[in-house]
């Protein structure tokens, strides 16, 4: 969806779906200040270690995601729980089965929208 400062309003259904590698994929809609992306991952893949400015709060659909955090923390984050990660903290995740994340991005992720992100995509 287009950046925009006017009223969005659609469904996930009416969104493209982005394949990122043949074990992720996503979905993103984003204002000015704030980007909603819905994520689907299947069990095994594997998000590589990176860090950015925007602050991510992450909340488990369904599945479990397991986290390393740069700060040496291991964590499982499953359905129904939320994981807020700071600006610039370096993480990684597994998904330990098959997972439908939805992530918060503020301020919007400028990779993602743009399609620089080649970390995901391999």
């Amino acid at each position: 969806m287009p950046n925009t400062q006017e009223l969005q309003y659609t469904g996930f259904d009416r969104i493209p779906v982005e394949n990122l590698n043949p074990l992720i994929s996503r979905q993103m809609v984003w204002g000015e200040r704030a980007m909603l992306a819905r994520i689907v991952l299947r069990k095994g893949a594997a998000v590589p270690e990176h860090n950015h400015e925007n602050e991510q709060i992450t909340y488990i659909v369904e599945g479990a995601l397991r986290f390393t955090l740069g700060d040496g923390r291991v964590l499982t984050v499953s359905a129904g729980q939320v994981l807020v990660i700071p600006s610039n903290l370096p993480h990684s995740a597994v998904a330990l089965e098959d997972t439908l994340d939805l992530d918060i991005f503020a301020p919007p992720r400028a990779d993602w929208i743009a399609g620089t992100d080649a970390y995901l995509r391999r």
